[in-house]
């Protein structure tokens, strides 16, 4: 009789182990079913750490990137500047024009400006002699227009001047720069009415000086004062010829 009641023990024993282990594994594999989403959740949550991490990391590449661009668009603002100073620079052509400028405003030639003197231009007779004007002065000074010659004291008109011996620009001598006029005292004939001249008056243009010249030659000079001409003075020598 004791024999079979502990055999029956034992098999309650063993089944309700069986039962332990079966209800132990059941509950192992719901808690590993269940925690299979959570480590997924926590797989993605590092995963996406990483990711956010790289993101950040990116951004503070880009951020001495971006540091690094502005840096440039300064230097390259700063060599702007520094062009922009060169241009500045460029605006010494303006101090050019402006030197032009001056020259042409530069006051009018005065006789204590220059000196003139008369020389003989071709052989005999002589029909024509350049009168040169020198500037004298320490400044520059603008010659215009043409010289007013009267030979004789008889003859109280200024010589008549020719037109297109005037130059384009007005003449600015600096200091020691030379002007020149061609004048014709006649046709050189022999029935010429012509008066001998040692000495004649010249005004420039703008002041009523009378500046006295000596003629050229030991003799003078023989003048017509009905053909007398004179050109305009020009800063280069030019034929009277071709003027008259």
């Amino acid at each position: 009789m004791n024999i079979p009641r502990h055999r029956s023990a034992l098999l309650a024993v063993a089944g309700t182990a069986l039962v332990l282990s079966l209800t132990a594994c059941q509950s192992d594999g719901d808690s590993a079913s269940s925690a299979t989403p959570e480590a997924t959740v926590a797989a993605t949550a590092v995963s996406a750490q990483p990711a956010g991490g790289k993101g950040t990391g990116a951004s503070g590449a880009t951020g001495p990137a971006e540091a690094a661009r502005s840096t440039g668009s300064k230097d390259s603002a700063g060599s702007t500047g520094s062009t922009g100073s060169s241009g500045s620079s460029g605006t010494t052509g303006t101090t050019g024009s402006t030197g032009e400028r001056a020259s042409a405003s530069a006051p009018l030639c005065t006789a204590g400006d220059v000196t003139v003197r008369a020389a003989t231009q071709d052989g005999p007779p002589y029909t024509h002699l350049v009168l040169t004007a020198r500037n004298t002065s320490h400044h520059a000074c603008r010659l215009t227009g043409f010289p007013h010659i009267q030979f004789l004291e008889s003859h109280k008109q200024d010589v008549p001047a020719v037109g297109k011996s005037k130059p384009a620009t007005p003449v600015v001598l600096t200091a020691g720069a030379p002007a020149y006029a061609p004048v014709k005292l006649s046709d050189g004939g022999i029935d010429e009415d012509t008066e001998p001249v040692s000495a004649f008056s010249v005004m420039l243009e703008g002041d009523p000086t009378v500046i006295a010249v000596t003629a050229p030659g030991s003799e003078g000079i023989a003048v017509d004062p009905a053909k007398a001409l004179t050109g305009y003075w020009t800063p280069e020598l030019r034929n009277g010829a071709d003027d008259f």
